[in-house]
């Protein structure tokens, strides 16, 4: 099954690791945990906090372990098709995550969500024989049209945004050929 995963992280620095994570199937289930650092993860920006609003002090008092993150990661995600709308981001704090709870840094991968989009459409229009459509463009302004007034900047919402775009590119597509 599809699966959009976002993460919110403690910056974007090289040295940045995971915060928060979330999921939403294609189904809508979906779920959301605050990560509580590992002890040896200590990169910190005050203006990614300004941004996610989720504090230091809110990890440690309401954090779920890495460990149990990853095992539940693992067990949820496995075997899914999952994607993220920024891959390279979302991809590096899944490795730290992953790594830090004792798995291969690929035990689970993320593609983009955009490249879904696209292939999701092509389908639909190659299947109802429909040729010469300008398929990364309706993605482009289904994704225009879409984006927030005001970024959540938190997991869930994020991920929830994926799906909704998804939806509306295969409407959007759907209605092109009726």
């Amino acid at each position: 099954m599809i699966a959009f995963l976002d993460f919110e992280a403690s910056s974007l620095g090289k040295h940045s690791y995971p915060i928060e994570i979330a999921w939403v199937f294609a189904d809508g289930r979906s779920r959301s945990l605050l990560i509580k650092p590992a002890p040896n993860w200590t990169d910190w920006s005050a203006d990614a906090e300004s941004i996610h609003g989720i504090s230091r002090e809110q990890l440690a008092n309401e954090g779920t372990s890495v460990a149990s993150v990853v095992k539940e990661m693992m067990t949820a995600l496995s075997g899914h098709d999952l994607h993220a709308s920024s891959p390279s981001w979302d991809g590096k704090w899944l490795s730290v995550l992953l790594r830090a709870g004792g798995m291969p840094r690929h035990a689970l991968r993320v593609r983009k969500s955009d490249d879904l989009f696209v292939d999701v459409a092509s389908r639909i229009f190659d299947d109802a024989g429909v040729a010469d459509t300008d398929v990364p463009a309706l993605v482009a302004d289904v994704i225009a049209r879409s984006e927030p007034e005001t970024p959540a900047h938190r997991a869930l919402p994020d991920a929830l945004l994926e799906l909704d775009r998804f939806r509306l590119v295969r409407d959007a597509a759907t209605m092109r050929i009726a």
